[in-house]
């Protein structure tokens, strides 16, 4: 599971978009301002930092971060527009993100941001299954077996990957895999899940890799 930290000293963001990562499959530590942030730094994989914090800034708070650990991403939030302050963020942050955001954009850098600095992104760990993402080939790690899938199968788990620790609807990954617009009541999309799932799960009636979102759709995490 990815550990975010996150630091925000405004309780009605913060608490949204902390409510808001964890359902999402994040773990997310939450600090108010960046005093003790440096106790957290190296048991994270990503900092989601403001700007306007009480006593150092994010700048500040930022560069220190980056001082202590290069290779852990840094992402900054800001109602500041102009474009100085977006310089100066950028110059030691990965990433800048102005406020008003939307989740969605939010977590979409956050995992552009996640691959970038991974050590090894072409590798997965995803449960017993080990994904080489370049060439999506899928290995069960408890005896070193490799799992084929069908095109359709590979095609639906590819969608899964592209769209990690994202909640996925029946519409979405319909449309994503298919390319045809979904119809209520379809079962095509269900039953491949089922093959796909008697494949790659340990015990497919209690899926772990794949997770059924009631009333919503599926979603694969790490």
């Amino acid at each position: 599971m990815v550990h975010v930290l996150y630091i925000e000293d405004e309780s009605e963001i913060g608490s949204w978009v902390k409510k808001d990562l964890t359902d999402r499959g994040y773990e997310v530590t939450w600090l108010k301002s960046g005093e003790d942030a440096d106790k957290y730094v190296s048991n994270v994989d990503i900092v989601i930092l403001d700007v306007m914090l009480p006593g150092l800034d994010g700048f500040s708070i930022g560069k220190r971060i980056k001082k202590e650990k290069q290779d852990l991403p840094v992402l900054m939030l800001s109602a500041r527009t102009a474009v100085e302050d977006k310089l100066e963020g950028l110059g030691f942050a990965d990433d800048y993100l102005t406020k008003p955001f939307h989740p969605d954009e939010l977590t979409a850098r956050m995992e552009v941001l996640l691959r970038r600095f991974q050590k090894n992104d072409d590798v997965l760990e995803i449960g017993h299954l080990q994904v080489h993402t370049k060439d999506m080939k899928i290995m069960d790690q408890r005896d070193g077996r490799e799992i084929l899938l069908t095109g359709k199968q590979y095609n639906l788990f590819n969608y899964f990957i592209r769209h990690l620790n994202q909640i996925l609807t029946k519409e979405q990954l319909y449309e994503g895999v298919w390319g045809e617009t979904y119809i209520e009541g379809d079962k095509t999309l269900m039953v491949h899940i089922r093959y796909l799932r008697a494949k790659i799960e340990e015990n497919p009636a209690k899926p772990t890799i794949i997770e059924t979102i009631r009333g919503i759709g599926y979603r694969v995490k790490i």
